[in-house]
């Protein structure tokens, strides 16, 4: 601690894994700064969308199963806090698609479901022949100039044909993000397409070129972590045995128990009550209860974000409350034993918006095998999406018999399920449409003017777990940044707080 530095305290809101992780590599790095921290949490528990669910005895995840292995922020965590030993990875490859009635694997070498190769192409039966020969087209066609933002069914749609769009890539692409692949924006959600488009002249040559890189690279890092592995030469994905509800756990005891507060769902963030102070401050309320804090990190969804701020900097709330969200449900299945050697030995299978009322299906005891599955398939299946919230509306006992009736078509599994459960997220997937970049760096313009004040998490700049740890340790640098330029608290302060009965 350098000579005459004060603690501070820093109020985390939301304890999901952005919240999480930001406050762990606030109270674990120093830095000449100590810092106090106090976690806000509106819900029962922490962990936000990684919340197992227990159905037929067995625990599933009921958000996110897993973690993107290319982008390396989540693995280097679990091994930063001692779960590095305990990653695993699926224990099949390779889905399929749901088309033209029948299930058709994904071409053989494709990237982002881009084929990178054009005899294989032609032969693959998922499209119809008229729309292979118009993928095709891709090869030749010239570049578009303007690199200006597009949606992911512009840039696709001219460069191959609708049915490219509808069957190979908007499946893959929009629906990890619940959305609609004619708003989704190409540069906030995948802009290798525009640089391979641009570099290659053709998206399946740029497919290609990924490929061939990722493959060198591979051989290249052979034995180094799975970290260092390129997802095309290893694993996609990867999660922690036993659940991600461990990574979770393992954030919570790190940070203290006693700094996360459940159950406290802010009210609202005001300036604080004129004082002898050097630096500026805030009162973050719970109910009667006061948080004094030096700096605020927003870890809530862009509309709560927009709601906390809309008193002090109602410029930056009218931008967040832009951001548009997509609700979805996650229906897990489990089958009676014997049972489980009629899924395919895949991960499962992913469903064209006009096709179905499915979006995705995980053959969870194919994907992730576990002895707590028995002899049983266990699938989990997505519905609802920005396309087709219609689902939505059914009950629970609606929605569970046709998705039974779904996977059925698809996996004839020859009994009914044996049990079965519902989990909703309402405004869950935040929809990154064209524009959002800009949009993003006005959000940031707008925050700025209210100094001390941060946000973090999945409607900015990534939805994925590893881009949400990612933006964690970029926050905590903006954070300390400002903490160590606005000066020190003044004798007195303490005091002060005791006299409006604030509490730290």
């Amino acid at each position: 601690m350098s000579p005459g530095a004060s603690r501070r305290h820093v109020v985390v809101v939301g304890a999901g894994i952005a919240g999480l992780a930001t406050a762990y590599r606030l109270v674990r790095s120093a830095n000449g700064l100590p810092i106090d921290v106090t976690v806000l949490e509106a819900g029962r528990e922490p962990g936000g969308k990684l919340r197992p669910v227990e159905v037929a005895g067995i625990l599933v995840e009921g958000g996110a199963d897993s973690f993107v292995v290319r982008k390396p922020w989540a693995v280097d965590l679990c091994k930063e806090v001692g779960l590095g030993g305990e990653l695993i990875v699926p224990g099949t490859s390779g889905a399929f698609v749901w088309t033209r009635g029948r299930l058709v694997p994904f071409p053989a070498r494709s990237a982002f479901g881009i084929p990178s190769d054009a005899s294989g192409l032609l032969r693959w039966p998922g499209l119809p022949f008229g729309g292979r020969l118009r993928a095709l087209g891709d090869l030749w066609k010239r570049p578009r100039k303007d690199e200006a933002d597009e949606s992911l069914g512009s840039l696709v749609g001219r460069r191959m044909g609708r049915d490219a769009v509808d069957i190979l890539v908007a499946p893959l692409l929009a629906g990890l993000h619940a959305g609609d692949v004619d708003r989704l924006s190409v540069q906030a959600t995948f802009p290798e397409l525009q640089r391979w488009e641009r570099d290659h002249g053709s998206l399946m040559r740029g497919a290609r070129a990924s490929l061939k890189g990722a493959a060198r690279l591979g051989d290249a890092t052979e034995d180094r972590s799975l970290a260092a592995k390129p997802a095309a030469a290893g694993p996609m994905f990867a999660t922690v045995w036993g659940g991600l509800i461990r990574l979770v756990e393992t954030l919570e005891n790190a940070i203290r128990p006693s700094r996360i507060h459940l159950q406290s769902p802010v009210s609202a963030i005001l300036p604080p009550p004129p004082g002898p102070r050097a630096a500026g401050g805030f009162v973050v309320q719970v109910g009667e209860e006061r948080h004094t804090a030096d700096a605020v990190v927003l870890a809530t969804p862009a509309f709560e974000s927009a709601r906390l701020l809309r008193p002090v900097n109602p410029e930056a709330a009218v931008e967040l409350d832009a951001v548009r969200y997509a609700s979805t449900a996650v229906v897990v299945l489990v089958y009676p034993e014997g049972t489980a050697e009629r899924l395919p030995d895949r991960t499962g299978f992913v469903v064209p918006a006009k096709d179905g009322m499915i979006t995705a299906c995980t053959w969870l005891s194919r994907k992730w095998p576990s002895d707590a599955f028995g002899d049983r398939a266990v699938v989990r299946c997505f519905a609802g999406s920005a396309v087709d919230p219609a689902p939505l509306d059914l009950s629970d006992e609606e929605l569970v018999a046709a998705v039974d009736r779904e996977v059925q078509q698809a996996t004839p599994l020859g009994a009914a399920p044996a049990d079965a459960t519902v989990v909703r997220w309402n405004r869950a997937m935040p929809q990154y449409e064209v524009g959002h970049l800009e949009r993003l760096a006005r959000i940031e313009g707008a925050v700025a003017k209210t100094p001390g004040v941060f946000v973090v998490g999945s409607a900015y700049d990534g939805i994925g777990i590893a881009d949400c740890v990612r933006q964690a340790g970029e926050v905590t640098g903006r954070v300390r940044s400002y903490l160590h330029g606005v000066g020190t608290a003044q004798p007195g302060d303490e005091m002060e707080s005791e006299a409006f009965g604030w509490t730290k």
